[in-house]
């Protein structure tokens, strides 16, 4: 029957429990959701919770810190909502589960807007105050926290967003500083002279978590270096070729590398063009494998292979440099040829160009055979290559070219360093190769490997008397953490196994000094645990430009020590180094947060969320201050998910036009919607979003709201006085109840290992297809028609409202505004449904039995169902109550199961014969119900006024002589009411 029924003598629509509610169909969320916002805030939701939660064992989510300097887009509502699905939902499994939101505030980004507005005004930072300078990064990044801030708690996130924790505040940056001592107490930080990534446009060292990796173009040489000292008289006068991709550093190259298990052989070039810059009668020693192609390279017409020849017989080569006028000896060293396992023959000539001031494993090579580099006159690595990517005034010929120009463009170095090689008769051949090369993730310029002193937290020296080193911890404790997905700790683990030293300082301004005296003449770091507490507690009261306001003197005074016996040191801390040092300045320091972790021995946890992406970044840099300072890391469980790309699978960009803004979402349709796509995605792969897939989760929503509404509507009419205990109920009820304890234990178990789309999966098919297109569908008539004393109208009832207490708060993690507007409607006076815990299901309302009967049932009735589809379609009867089926079932296992039950009621028909046996040819029949056949038949009698059902009964109460005796019973009570009532 539908909510209306059709016109009759006497409106019996009154006499009807229809549902009523003001939970209204269309959501209107962009409009009800701020609504709701305020209310929590009015109401102190967040303290609320604190308050509810104190005492349970805690769940605490620590928030990787974003940046502070933008409006959040797609990937950061990702982000936030995931994190507030975790905190909500751990909440309501029984955890004390807190969020404190913060920010990173420190950095180059930051420092570099601050100069964009310099330069718009003409003006030059180099002229400003340091302090000046800093505190208006400072500024600048409190404006952006104020922006985020409200743009995240737009997306629902609840939080403690009156008092977050900031890398910037006083108290953060005098923990920072705190942090970097112990490491230099430890023996662990040192200053050191090595190749790092080097971004010529910023002007300062990157971490690995700051660059990315971008298609780029280059210019590609082979070199010849004549071999000068050998043990085969046969190689005197020839030259092992190189090949590389950087010409500019060439000027630094220091020695040539080989590969122990490639096979060599010495060439002799037989024809070439006069032009050609491989001449007849060179002899060049190549690896067999690549000398074809070498010489196509260079053009070579004709050669041949003289000998082989085995690179440990090579004992030096000449620089292409060596000897030049002008040059003043500069490069008047021995080349020495060395073994090295990162040597390959699938490209180049078998030799690899080694520049220890210009690679890692150019400067691996180098500490690996100091002294044979000694020995050939290099008793250091070189500097040549200065912070614009010029060469310093030293380096002759070059000095002043650079690698690349300020916005990072190829500028001339390359060319210059390749026509003194044309010019010397070095190369032999140029071409180009497109390839992976590491670019900033900031300014997206590309960078370059340069040896510069920088400050560095040793990964393998032994620490303590213990024996361990920084890696061997770190590695350790990752297998004391949960990752989600498991995948994540094979990554962690390759990235802590082959990183270097942590490169710790940059040379830039806004950000918490590398607070530490140097001994002048010996680079030894001052360790005074007086001078440490004076510059933290300064810090604490003034925060870090503390150590800038003046040369220092103050800080040694506290351990009495002179300034002209120390350098201060000004370089500032890397900012993965100030976000990975959270846990000491939140976790440990903030009451609301302190945990007595399981590694402790307690029954509290700490969760890390964040994108994949940081398992290089966040989760990287807070692993290894937490075992460098405390031998463990900071987290017992580690989730991370993926990036937000279109729906074709491409990265969004402004210029492709396929930006999905966060803002956006929420205005035309509500952050709900947002909430429901991340929760139905597998977060653990890159998500796809745009408005064809937004409109699947709109529509998604708009069923589930509909369902919520309809539930809402019918308990209008339920009094808890009138509820009926389980085993006095149908079994249809029986049978409901049973999912609800069945889904009790799945939705738990998804919720706990944070599989929300699992969650969505179960509720969604619980309120479709076993609610709206099942239970409701057949319960509909009783609730609506039924007489006010009916068990079965008061048993729906029953269960009703115990489905909607637990549909609520099993979708309210997720739909968090949804749930509450729900709630409210049912419960008018109630604080929230954030307040509450998932509700403890009865573990009786499970009955297998039962629930492997009501399977059976379904199948027969989706049998009737499709029958009466093809009757409706063909338009023999309009609504399925003008049908009376016969149903023949074969399958006695089918057969039984609908014994006892009013199949009629059960398929919405007004009347249904079962018939054992197959049935006739023509009966209609589903492939994969096997056993049920059913021919459709009109219903006989008349219809009913009130329920439409036709039945021959119509009539048979004289009182009420256009309805069924059922209709009759309850038109009766109603009427009795009505005259006491008056």
């Amino acid at each position: 029957m539908t909510d209306k029924p059709e016109s009759a003598a006497r409106d019996y629509s009154e006499t009807l429990f229809l549902p009523q509610t003001e939970f209204p169909m269309r959501a209107g969320l962009p409009q009800r959701e701020p609504q709701l916002l305020q209310r929590w805030n009015e109401n102190r939701l967040y303290q609320r919770l604190r308050e509810v939660q104190k005492g349970r064992p805690r769940f605490v989510l620590h928030d990787g810190p974003p940046y502070a300097n933008g409006n959040i887009h797609i990937g950061h509502a990702l982000n936030k909502i995931l994190k507030d699905m975790v905190v909500r939902s751990q909440g309501m499994l029984g955890f004390d589960s807190n969020y404190v939101p913060g920010w990173d505030c420190h950095g180059l980004p930051i420092e570099w807007k601050i100069e964009e507005e310099y330069r718009a005004k003409g003006k030059n930072k180099d002229d400003v105050d340091i302090v000046e300078f800093r505190r208006e990064c400072r500024a600048f990044a409190e404006k952006w926290i104020d922006v985020q801030r409200e743009e995240f708690k737009r997306l629902g996130v609840e939080g403690d967003w009156t008092n977050p924790y900031q890398t910037m505040s006083y108290d953060a940056e005098a923990q920072i500083a705190r942090e970097i001592m112990k490491f230099a107490v430890s023996d662990q930080l040192y200053r050191g002279s090595k190749p790092v990534m080097w971004s010529s446009v910023e002007k300062t060292a990157l971490a690995e978590a700051e660059v990315e990796y971008h298609e780029k173009t280059s210019t590609t040489i082979w070199v010849k270096f004549r071999i000068t000292n050998t043990l085969d008289g046969d190689l005197d006068g020839a030259s092992v070729v190189i090949w590389t991709t950087t010409p500019w550093t060439i000027p630094a190259n220091r020695a040539i590398a080989y590969g122990e298990n490639i096979a060599y052989g010495l060439y002799e070039v037989t024809e070439a063009a006069d032009d050609n810059w491989a001449k007849v009668g060179d002899r060049l020693v190549l690896a067999d494998k690549l000398a074809a192609d070498v010489f196509a390279a260079a053009r070579v017409a004709g050669y041949e292979r003289v000998k082989d020849v085995l690179p440990v017989m090579i004992e030096r080569c000449a620089h292409p440099f060596r000897g030049l006028e002008g040059a003043h000896g500069y490069w008047d060293f021995g080349v020495p040829v060395l073994p090295a396992d990162y040597v390959t023959d699938d490209a180049g000539t078998g030799f690899v160009h080694t520049a220890p001031g210009h690679g890692a494993d150019d400067y691996n090579t180098y500490v690996k055979h100091r002294d044979v580099f000694a020995a050939c006159g290099t008793k250091e690595v070189p500097h040549t290559v200065s912070p614009d990517s010029s060469y310093f005034p030293d380096v002759p010929f070059f000095a002043g070219e650079r690698i690349y120009d300020d916005k990072g463009k190829d500028a001339g170095a390359n060319e210059a360093v390749i026509r003194k090689l044309v010019e010397v008769g070095a190369l032999i051949a140029r071409g180009r190769l497109k390839h992976q090369y590491p670019h900033s993730w900031r300014s997206k310029g590309p960078l370059i490997f340069r040896n510069t002193p920088q400050w560095f937290i040793s990964m393998d020296k032994p620490l303590d008397n213990h024996g361990d080193t920084l890696r061997q911890r770190a590695l350790h404790a990752i297998k004391t953490v949960e990752w989600v997905p498991e995948a994540g700790e094979n990554r962690i683990t390759g990235m802590i196994e082959n990183r270097p030293d942590w490169v710790v300082s940059r040379q830039r301004a806004w950000g918490v000094p590398i607070a530490v005296f140097v001994k002048k003449g010996t680079n030894e770091i001052l360790k005074d645990e007086r001078v440490n507490e004076a510059i933290a507690d300064a810090f604490e009261k003034e925060g870090a430009d503390a150590w800038y306001a003046d040369d220092g003197s103050r800080f040694l005074k506290a351990g009495g020590h002179d300034l002209a016996d120390f350098d201060k040191i000004n370089d500032i801390l890397d900012v993965w180094f100030d976000s990975g040092c959270t846990h000491a300045f939140a976790l440990e320091k903030r009451d609301d947060l302190k945990v007595t972790r399981k590694v402790d021995g307690g029954p509290d946890q700490v969760m890390y969320l964040e994108g994949s992406d940081q398992h290089r970044g966040w989760f990287h840099s807070s692993l290894l201050e937490s075992c460098g300072t405390r031998g463990r890391a900071p987290y017992d469980i580690v989730l991370t998910h993926g990036f937000v790309l279109d729906e074709k699978g491409q990265k969004m960009s402004k210029s492709l036009g396929n930006v999905v803004a966060p803002q956006k979402v929420i205005q035309d349709s509500g952050a709900d919607i947002l909430r429901l796509w991340v929760a139905a995605s597998d977060y653990s792969d890159d998500l796809r979003i745009g408005p064809e897939i937004l409109k699947t989760f709109i529509e998604t929503y708009r069923k589930l709201r509909n369902t919520i509404r309809w539930m809402l509507g019918s308990l209008a009419h339920f009094d808890e006085a009138d509820k009926v205990v389980v085993n006095e109920m149908p079994e249809l009820e029986r049978f409901v109840l049973h999912r609800l304890a069945e889904l009790d234990g799945e939705m738990r178990e998804a919720y706990a290992t944070f599989d929300y789309k699992r969650v969505i999966a179960l509720l969604n098919s619980f309120m479709t297809t076993d609610l709206s297109a099942f239970y409701f569908d057949i319960r509909k008539d009783s609730l609506y028609c039924d007489p006010i004393s009916s068990t079965v109208r008061k048993s729906a009832l029953t269960v009703i409202d115990r489905t909607f207490r637990c549909v609520a708060t099993w979708i309210a993690p997720i739909l968090a505004f949804t749930a509450e507007e729900a709630w409210l409607a049912r419960y008018p006076q109630a604080e929230s449904v954030h307040l509450e815990t998932f509700p403890q299901v009865p573990a009786e309302w499970r009955d297998d039995a039962l629930a492997e009967r009501w399977a059976k049932v379904r199948r027969v009735r989706r049998v009737v169902t499709g029958a009466l589809e093809i009757e409706r379609a063909q338009k023999r009867i309009g609504a399925s109550l003008e049908a009376a089926p016969v149903v023949h079932i074969a399958d006695e296992s089918l057969l039984k199961a609908v014994q006892g039950l009013d199949l009629a009621e059960i398929c919405i028909t007004s009347g249904i014969q079962v018939v054992q046996g197959e049935g006739p040819a023509e009966a209609f029949r589903l492939d994969d119900v096997k056993g049920v056949a059913v021919v459709p038949a009109l219903a006989r009698g008349r219809k009913c006024a009130r329920s439409w059902k036709v039945s021959p009964d119509v009539g048979s109460d004289p009182e009420y002589p256009d309805v069924t005796p059922r209709d009759a019973a309850a038109l009766r009570e109603w009427d009795q009411l009505k005259a006491a009532a008056e």
